[in-house]
């Protein structure tokens, strides 16, 4: 059971780093240049993520069952960061400020957009996708406040940023849809659900693009990266997953929140280190080495998951 379910996984992860693939080879040849590069990354953030978002509220139907399984994927959201922040905080605590600040944001924040999100519809399909949406706008509320606040050194969070976050208006576009069943005719759903369906190759092409840039033989130079893919990989995702049987969930919403636990290092791990002044370089090595090692340990955490769900 164990090996049916990881070899499932598996490919799904594997069909996900081939498109990774193609990213490196365009961004290799030239194909995409700094300017493209900036431009559908745009596209992804503003366009194409929200409707995959938007999408996942119009092709579920509002029941008490739902509604509240919507909750408890807001507190478990809220649950893993807390515990990412408590484990992550002490540990990378001594040396340099300005590194531990990349260390920490990278071993607390996972990359529960661009990854999780084309993993999850491809293994779980839209129950799952709405159940990680609930994950991605609570990583945005506390990657916004608790996240800038550290990147700047105390100096205080975006609160702007936080309020007109795509993911954000995303889900408050398509949470009134979903509560109140408000019917909506094709010329609306469709093209929304067009658009939600360009995400997955678009954004793992785009993520390659990003990785191509990184220079992993300079990694020894940095080995707390590697306590960091221990911390993200490993540690956050067994104590999590430890605690979603213990109080009893299971099935989609147990594998959904299991998959959002284990994502590697957020992109915006790089975004935010440009942005307030830390070490771009250390941060776009951190953020390749823990999602090259992610090839390995999510289809393992999912098959296991999936064996006991």
């Amino acid at each position: 059971m164990f090996l049916d379910n990881f070899i499932i996984a598996a490919r799904q992860v594997g069909i996900l780093y081939v498109m990774v693939l193609v990213g490196v080879v365009c961004d290799r040849i030239g194909l995409f240049t700094e300017k493209t590069g900036k431009a559908c990354t745009d596209l992804l953030f503003y366009i194409i993520t929200p409707s995959v978002i938007i999408n996942s509220f119009f092709t579920r139907e509002f029941t008490k069952d739902s509604g509240m399984r919507l909750l408890i994927a807001v507190g478990c959201g809220f649950l893993m960061h807390f515990i990412a922040i408590a484990i992550n905080t002490p540990l990378f605590s001594k040396g340099d400020r300005d590194e531990n600040c990349v260390y920490k944001y990278g071993a607390i924040y996972g990359n529960v957009g661009y990854m999780t999100l084309p993993l999850t519809e491809a293994l779980l399909g839209s129950e799952g996708v709405f159940y990680c949406s609930a994950v991605v706008m609570v990583f945005n509320a506390v990657s916004f406040t608790h996240g800038v606040f550290m990147m700047d050194k105390g100096k205080g969070f975006d609160a702007k940023k936080l309020i007109l976050n795509p993911g954000v208006i995303a889900m408050l576009i398509g949470l009134p849809f979903f509560l109140f069943k408000v019917p909506l005719p094709e010329l609306v759903t469709k093209p929304v659900d067009f658009i939600a369906n360009t995400q997955t190759p678009f954004a793992m092409i785009i993520f390659g693009t990003f990785l191509s840039h990184t220079r992993l033989k300079s990694l020894l130079k940095h080995k707390k990266i590697f306590l960091v893919a221990l911390s993200k990989l490993i540690v956050l995702p067994a104590v999590m997953i430890a605690i979603y049987k213990l109080i009893g969930l299971g099935g989609t919403l147990l594998t959904a929140l299991a998959i959002s636990s284990c994502a590697p290092s957020a992109n915006n791990t790089v975004l935010f280190s440009a942005k307030y002044g830390n070490d771009t370089g250390l941060a776009s090595q951190l953020v390749a080495t823990v999602s090259f090692m992610s090839i390995i340990t999510m289809p393992l955490i999912i098959a296991a998951v999936e064996t006991v769900a």
